[in-house]
């Protein structure tokens, strides 16, 4: 592998901002220090710039196999690079369902073949392949994923016994998603009432209410603490759900976890007026209170993670009326200059952007040697300008279904080079599509 010299950076790590020089050699970073001298097959100059380890997404569906008419890991992962993702964890909602351990491999093996980022995929857990799960390889796999609420590819895992039965026995990370279907299902019936089958989209908050996932989050988290088992609760989208989460102890001690998605943080029911089914989510954007709760509560540390949920829809779909289109919409590209933008509006300081999207994934999933700019580890690196404002729209798109909630705002920094296990896979607008991600290992002793 060649090697690179990154000169004069910003470098952006572990809670403070420093100059220094980054050179590379063989995927790793080699040295850390100031005017390093040496020589390199590729150098980088990024005075004026941050350096900053790349994000780790914990929370993606890039479709395939079976949806890639909406997106596939070739082009979903270079949108992600393109955004400063250089690893992602990938959902088994797929058509198949990943839910074997023989699917789940196929998966492996193709984005081997495809990915841009590097990458892992949770295994899928249903209502009746509890043994099939218990054999996931905790070193190779980032955990089970499991719907406690149907969305998009409905897996819904509802059986009292299955749930017992899996919070009890996985040694992996358990990641929920968490609605109850019964409150649901008594709301849709009631706007169904009022409205027929023409329910305006601002009734989605109702519907998949606040009630609704604190109901299911709840019963996750007294699982998870009645059977020890390691819980992370994904999409937080309400404040009520706040308080099941601790905010004293650090986060390589806890064994319930939860992350907030920049959907949550950005947008609110305000929005629905102005975009629609572009905002539909399960779990549903709800009020500014909500969303501001959130934003406190990552403050705070009783949220952990920032992540996407991306999950890329056609513009088609999207346009059916409320009850037919599908829920989820493309973030990946601009998950981390949404991030830099609410930072530079004074809501938190840039490296807090980088402990909750790059060192506090690697420590939640106990990635190996990712999530820091730090000698010894790979070198996912991502270069940002902080003063290069630009807009986006479909002609810098990179996702196949070619619309962004995001059309039409204006970020104040742009990623400019993206570093893949010591590989340079973007730069300035262009992709090096030879450049291959890394299958992501795990700590053996991380429950």
């Amino acid at each position: 592998m060649s090697s690179i010299l990154i000169r004069h950076a910003q470098i952006v790590n572990e809670g403070v901002i420093r100059e220094a020089d980054v050179f590379v050699r063989d995927g790793i970073i080699y040295r850390i220090g100031a005017d390093l001298g040496l020589i390199a097959d590729t150098t980088l100059d990024a005075r004026g710039k941050w350096l900053m380890p790349g994000v780790i997404d914990d929370q993606v569906h890039f479709r395939e196999p079976g949806l890639t008419h909406k997106g596939d890991l070739y082009t979903e992962s270079r949108a992600a690079v393109a955004g400063g993702v250089t690893s992602y964890m990938e959902m088994p909602n797929t058509q198949p369902q990943t839910l074997t351990q023989e699917l789940l491999e196929a998966k492996y093996r193709r984005a081997a073949e495809v990915s841009a980022a590097n990458y892992s995929f949770f295994m899928g857990a249903s209502n009746d392949n509890l043994e099939e799960v218990l054999k996931t390889d905790a070193e190779a796999v980032c955990g089970i994923k499991v719907f406690m609420g149907s969305s998009t590819g409905n897996m819904l895992v509802d059986n009292p016994g299955t749930l017992e039965q899996l919070f009890s026995r996985s040694p992996l990370l358990i990641a929920t998603h968490c609605e109850q279907e019964e409150t649901i299902k008594a709301n849709l019936a009631r706007f169904r009432e009022q409205y027929g089958e023409d329910i305006p989209v601002e009734c989605h908050p109702l519907i998949r209410s606040a009630e609704a996932c604190y109901q299911s989050s709840s019963l996750a988290v007294d699982l998870a603490r009645r059977h020890g088992a390691r819980l992370h609760v994904l999409h937080i989208s309400t404040a009520i759900e706040l308080e099941l989460f601790d905010n004293q102890l650090p986060l390589l001690q806890k064994r319930i976890t939860s992350e907030a998605c920049i959907h949550h943080l950005w947008f609110s029911d305000e929005d629905y007026a102005r975009l629609g089914n572009r905002i539909k989510w399960n779990p549903a954007v709800k009020s500014a209170e909500d969303r501001a709760a959130i934003r406190q509560a990552l403050i705070e540390g009783r949220l952990d993670i920032v992540a996407t949920d991306h999950a890329p829809h056609t513009s088609e779909e999207k346009a059916a009326p409320y009850l037919q289109a599908p829920s989820g919409g493309p973030l990946v590209q601009h998950s981390l200059v949404a991030m830099l933008e609410l930072a530079s509006q004074g809501l938190w300081s840039v490296p807090f952007v980088v402990e909750k999207m790059c060192h506090a994934p690697a420590q939640c999933f106990r990635l190996k040697n990712r999530g820091y700019i730090r000698e010894g580890y790979h070198a996912d690196l991502v270069l940002v300008d902080p003063d290069a404002p630009w807009q986006v729209n479909p002609a810098n798109l990179r996702y196949k279904c070619g619309w962004s909630p995001f059309e039409g705002q204006t970020f104040r920094s742009k990623v400019e080079t993206t570093i893949v296990s010591g590989r340079v896979v973007y730069h300035q607008g262009q992709i090096d599509d030879a450049v291959r991600g890394e299958r992501l290992r795990f700590a053996a002793d991380r429950h």
